[in-house]
């Protein structure tokens, strides 16, 4: 009698930087482990940021978590902790070749959480023949990035969820992180400040923005011949790669607030593997993360297949660099430095609710004093909530 193959399902955001990579190393993992089946079903970017681990886990073996999610996992305990089922010596190889905090970012009360197979933050993006034709160099302060804004020329993401880390972005490139202490995001000072500057900035960008996420902005900078400059959303290599979209976009590290400055740090992103605590195979599903993050998948079939690795062999790599007009070299540096933002049970009700209100003063002014203590009101809230629920 055939023996019934053991089947793992898997969860994963719809896009070709999220779905085809997992695809490609389920096939090449099934056609090495016959006895194995692996299925990925995709989710909206948004339902990636929203929906609970814990709700996931229960119907998933193999889930691609947002690393806010980390607490939150950790906490309830839906999914394993690698250290228990990994060799140390492959989790000492994924830490020293993190990309930036990327590792770090699925560690939480010391236990790792997921593995970080795709690294990403803010980067910025042009269209070098817009820029040629506007005979206009590559933006290098934000008086540079302002001016060629007034010209109607630059988009990004004003989405709720990526105002809010560009909020973050700009606190931090102003000298202080957010959410250091458990009163304030930011001081006032600080805030006031950014707020002014990031509205500078909006004022001049086209209201459609406001419903694009990052790879919505890169469409429409590579389906139209408007928009010649992205100062900073969430980096998809994809978009350097011929053949992919219609134009092909090049890829940067950030403008600097001042001349004379540093580039601004942006907030980090990316995708971890992590494996349910509730799945009747987690011996199998463990091994094939293991096969996902491995440097030698990482830096071949992986990338290959549209993604982008969370191992820094992948990003060093000559022809991965070749193949996406240099992507890997070019952002790296923004990624080396990016901020690592708060990953308590509490922070995603906070990082749920707060966008809407640096939006709301985007869009139509008002008091930044008012918007800061809305803020603050919310943050302290998020603290309070992950102490009831502990």
């Amino acid at each position: 009698m055939k023996k019934e193959k053991i089947q793992l399902k898997g969860i994963t955001w719809g896009h070709t930087r999220g779905f085809v990579p997992m695809v490609a190393t389920a096939q090449r993992y099934e056609e090495l482990h016959p006895e194995i089946e692996i299925v990925w079903t995709k989710r909206t970017l948004q339902e990636f940021a929203d929906k609970s681990v814990t709700d996931l886990a229960k119907e998933y073996d193999l889930l691609v978590i947002d690393h806010p999610w980390t607490g939150h996992a950790a906490a309830q305990k839906m999914v394993i902790p690698f250290d228990d089922f990994l060799p140390a010596a492959f989790l000492a190889d994924q830490e020293e070749n993190s990309v930036g905090q990327s590792y770090a970012s699925y560690n939480f009360e010391g236990k790792q959480w997921a593995l970080p197979i795709d690294a990403a933050t803010p980067v910025a993006a042009s269209r070098p023949d817009l820029l040629k034709e506007l005979g206009a160099e590559l933006p290098r302060t934000f008086e540079d990035l302002l001016a060629l804004a007034k010209k109607g020329r630059v988009g990004f993401s004003l989405l709720p969820i990526d105002v809010l880390m560009s909020f973050y972005m700009f606190c931090c490139s102003w000298g202080e992180a957010p959410c250091q202490n458990d009163e304030e995001v930011v001081s006032e000072e600080t805030g006031v400040a950014v707020l002014k500057l990031f509205k500078s900035l909006t004022d001049h960008i086209d209201t459609r923005f406001y419903e694009k996420n990052p790879f919505k902005v890169f469409e429409d900078m590579t389906q139209q011949d408007e928009i010649a400059y992205c100062p900073f959303a969430y980096g998809y290599s994809n978009y350097s790669r011929a053949g992919y979209a219609r134009k092909l976009l090049h890829f940067h590290d950030l403008v600097a607030l001042r001349a004379g400055d540093e580039p601004m740090i942006s907030t980090l992103g990316g995708a971890g593997l992590a494996v349910s605590s509730q799945g009747k195979h987690i011996d199998v599903a463990v091994d094939y993360a293991r096969f996902v993050a491995s440097p030698e998948i990482q830096e071949t079939l992986y990338v290959e297949n549209g993604g982008q690795p969370g191992h820094l062999r992948a990003w060093e790599n000559t022809q991965v660099n070749v193949a996406t007009a240099d992507y890997f070299k070019n952002t790296l540096p923004t990624l080396q430095r990016a901020y690592l933002r708060p990953r308590y049970d509490g922070h995603l009700y906070f990082q749920d609710h707060a966008g809407d209100v640096v939006v709301n003063y985007l869009k139509n002014g008002g008091d930044e004093h008012a918007v800061l203590s809305e803020l603050n009101h919310m943050y302290r809230n998020s603290l309070m909530w992950e102490s009831n629920h502990a």
